[in-house]
């Protein structure tokens, strides 16, 4: 199959390459053309602007920063918008804001355009594994007729319901995510000032009840004090947080647990660490609690985690 891809960042890359892996062929564009060079070599055909882009095919696949991009990808200078065919389907896999994700649908469904909110979840590690998790929104008949494709970029592909719905399940995941990181943050560092060994203290945690569902485990990064070279970069965690608690606003939804963690990330932010991981909002805690940065082996946390 001839499929579109933009976007070819530290999420998009690991998909694309899995896609030209089962066969597919890939016309691609990217703000960056040296991004594109690895598909290049391997025969996709590069493409000068979205719009010649979508021109070539049926099937378009974003993955893009912010939702500002999303929205400048399809309706500006040469967009999408302009070079779609009849029938096309676009699956967006950014974490995108609702109110975008239900305009550009409104706006190309009465052109032919299936439109399909399609966030992701599972890290620049899993979108290279293919233990992703893939969360579509939209047309139920047009996520049927690709999910083979979907398949073979992720592991738990599935379809949440009308458009939207994948925007909507990504922002409560990633919010739940971020306010159950800080919690652990400042348990953990209640325990290392009580006089605790930090690993000892994680180990023993997750002996738990909540422990063994490894919940616990997420926060490796902090953990280890391996905050400069990002995984999921903070700014891009403090995008998702304040979509979700727009959304929170919107729906006139209380969010008060989750409006402190988002000051805490504004913190961050303001200190300039953006271009850190996202685990180094947590750093503040630590802090905080007048106790040195936790700085655990990495190779001590790898072992109690592969020991289940």
């Amino acid at each position: 199959m001839k499929i579109g891809f933009i976007g070819l960042g530290m999420m998009g890359r690991g998909m694309a390459a899995n896609l030209q892996k089962a066969g597919h062929d890939l016309v691609v564009h990217d703000l960056s053309r040296d991004a594109a060079t690895p598909y290049l070599d391997k025969g996709a055909t590069w493409a000068d602007s979205p719009k010649a882009l979508a021109e070539q095919v049926d099937l378009v696949f974003t993955s893009l920063p912010t939702p500002g991009d999303v929205d400048a990808v399809c309706n500006g200078p040469d967009g999408l918008a302009q070079g779609f065919r009849s029938g096309a389907a676009w699956f967006d896999f950014s974490t995108n804001s609702l109110d975008v994700v239900r305009r550009l649908n409104a706006q190309l469904k009465p052109e032919g355009v299936q439109f399909l909110d399609a966030p992701i979840s599972g890290g620049p590690g899993g979108a290279a594994s293919g233990k992703l998790a893939i969360l579509v929104g939209g047309d139920e008949a047009t996520w049927d007729k690709y999910r083979p494709v979907m398949d073979q970029m992720a592991d738990q592909a599935q379809y949440i319901g009308e458009i939207g719905a994948g925007t909507i399940t990504k922002l409560a995941h990633n919010m739940a995510s971020t306010g159950m990181k800080a919690v652990l943050a400042e348990v953990l560092t209640m325990g290392v000032k009580a006089g605790m060994d930090p690993l000892e203290l994680w180990a023993a945690m997750r002996s738990g009840a909540a422990g063994r569902m490894r919940g616990f485990d997420n926060i490796q990064r902090f953990l280890t004090g391996n905050l400069d070279t990002p995984s999921f970069a903070l700014r891009l965690m403090q995008k998702d947080v304040n979509l979700a608690l727009q959304l929170g606003r919107e729906m006139d939804v209380p969010m008060r647990i989750c409006a402190a963690v988002g000051q805490d990330v504004h913190e961050a932010i303001a200190r300039g660490w953006g271009g850190k991981d996202s685990q180094a909002v947590l750093a503040l805690q630590a802090e905080r609690a007048g106790i040195d940065p936790i700085s655990i082996p990495e190779a001590e946390v790898k072992r109690l985690i592969a020991q289940g």
